[in-house]
This record gives C-alpha cells, sequence and structure tokens, in this order.
C-alpha cells in the first residue's frame, strides 16, 4: 500500500520535502511518525519498492528520498541509481538494517548522499535528513571507512574493470591534494586534517573542493570509494583491528 500526504504542500519553501520508501509498512510508519514532529520537515509521500519510489518522486519532487536498500521488484540501489540520473534535485538517504552491507557502498556509488543504518536514533535520522538536503554526505567518517574497507574490493561490488591505479586517479592532483586526499580516505574530518597537515581548515576545504572537481566526485562519500578503488588507501582484511 502507498500513503501520500499532500496536506503541506503549501509550506513555504524552508520546509524539507521527503519520500520514504521502504517495502514494510511499520517501518514506513515508524519512520513518518519520528519525521512529523520536526517543523521542518514534511513526508509528502511514502512507497513501498524502488519502482513506486521513483513514480512519488517524479510526482511529488521530494528533496530527501529516505530509501531502504533492499526491497522488492526494484531495489535501493538501482531507484537511487535513477533518480540521481534522472531527478538529481532529489537526494537520496539510504538505509540498511545492517551498518555492514555491500549493498551501501553500491548505494553510494550509485549517487546516494548518505547512509545511515535502520537502529539510529530519530534525532541522528533527522540530522541526517538535514545533512544530505544541504548537499552534504551523512555518512560518519569512522562508519564510511568501515564500510569502503570491508567491501569496495568485493568483486560483487567494485569489480576491475571499475578500478584505475592509483597513478591514474591522482595524475591531475598537486601532492598536497593527494595526503589531503588519504587522510579523507582514512576517516578524517576538516578539522582533524587541518591539524594534521598544520593549515586552516578553509585551506583544507579549499583543497576537497579542488579534489572533488578533479576525481568528478559528487562528495565525501564518492572521493573516498575512489581512493580505495584506485588503491591509493588499502582495504584492511577483515582481521585487522578497528
Amino acid at each position: 500500500m502507498i500513503r501520500t500526504d499532500t496536506e503541506n504542500d503549501a509550506v513555504g519553501e524552508r520546509m524539507i520535502r521527503v519520500l520514504i520508501a521502504d517495502d514494510q509498512p511499520l517501518v514506513r510508519r515508524g519512520l513518518a511518525l519520528i519525521l512529523g514532529p520536526s517543523p521542518s520537515i514534511s513526508v509528502v509521500a511514502e512507497a513501498e519498492n524502488g519502482e513506486q519510489a521513483l513514480v512519488l518522486a517524479r510526482e511529488h519532487r521530494p528533496d530527501v528520498v529516505v530509501m531502504d536498500i533492499r526491497m522488492p521488484v526494484l531495489d535501493g540501489v538501482a531507484a537511487t541509481e535513477r533518480l540521481a540520473r534522472d531527478l538529481p534535485e532529489c537526494r537520496v538517504l539510504a538505509l540498511s538494517t545492517f551498518d555492514m552491507d555491500e549493498y551501501v557502498v553500491a548505494a553510494l556509488r550509485a549517487g546516494a548522499y548518505g547512509f545511515l543504518p535502520k537502529d539510529s536514533s530519530p534525532e541522528d535520522l533527522v540530522a541526517a535528513i538535514r545533512t544530505v538536503r544541504a548537499g552534504e554526505a551523512a555518512v560518519a567518517p569512522r562508519l564510511l571507512t568501515r564500510l569502503i574497507s570491508t567491501y569496495v574490493r568485493n568483486e560483487q561490488v567494485a569489480p576491475p574493470n571499475h578500478r584505475r591505479p592509483a597513478a591514474q586517479r591522482t595524475s591531475g592532483l598537486t601532492p598536497r591534494e593527494v595526503e589531503v586526499w588519504r587522510l579523507v580516505a582514512t576517516g578524517l574530518d576538516n578539522k582533524q586534517i587541518a591539524s594534521t597537515m598544520e593549515i586552516s581548515v578553509s585551506t583544507v576545504k579549499n583543497y576537497i573542493s579542488s579534489i572533488f572537481d578533479k576525481l568528478g566526485a559528487r562528495d565525501r562519500a564518492q572521493a573516498v570509494i575512489a581512493a580505495y578503488e584506485s588503491g591509493l588507501v588499502a582495504a584492511r582484511r577483515a582481521t585487522d583491528p578497528d
């Protein structure tokens, strides 16, 4: 069953319009109830699979699609890829029951702006939606690094023809940009990078903007994926300590 909610269509521009896509009715209802009290968020539609999410996204033009990764008919990864291609203004926040799921990396590669495990707190969900709406990656650096380290070299996620040698990926970057990229991929935030390199946070931001542009990466998540795929940063083995 699909439920749509147009009661808040006339809300001002500051409202974040959200579409929820999950194949479990109780999960959809729970997410809607969590988001309901937020004065800056309006749930405009709910879908039970990826195909319906695409239809409703075209109809309602939400700012953020909260997308379950594993769904029937069309899964969240394929739906995310089509949304990123056809409706790039609809930013996807991927959800998964498991916080170490190869599908998460596939969703980030497909164009998702962030990822949260389904056991995240309501506060984290609301914060992630706001972050994604602002065009930033809503993935904690340590969690992102664990996900990429575990799955990015998996043949199901990153087949050999998707990888390019580090020398090829870094050929257009300056040595300082390569170092910033490496630190981003190891999970450091901007302040930590600035401290490590003894430069200002604003300089770090400038480097990161240039790195994204040269890599063709939309955000931090895609830059980290590119670092692991290129071999700039080595994926840890499952037996390696956190």
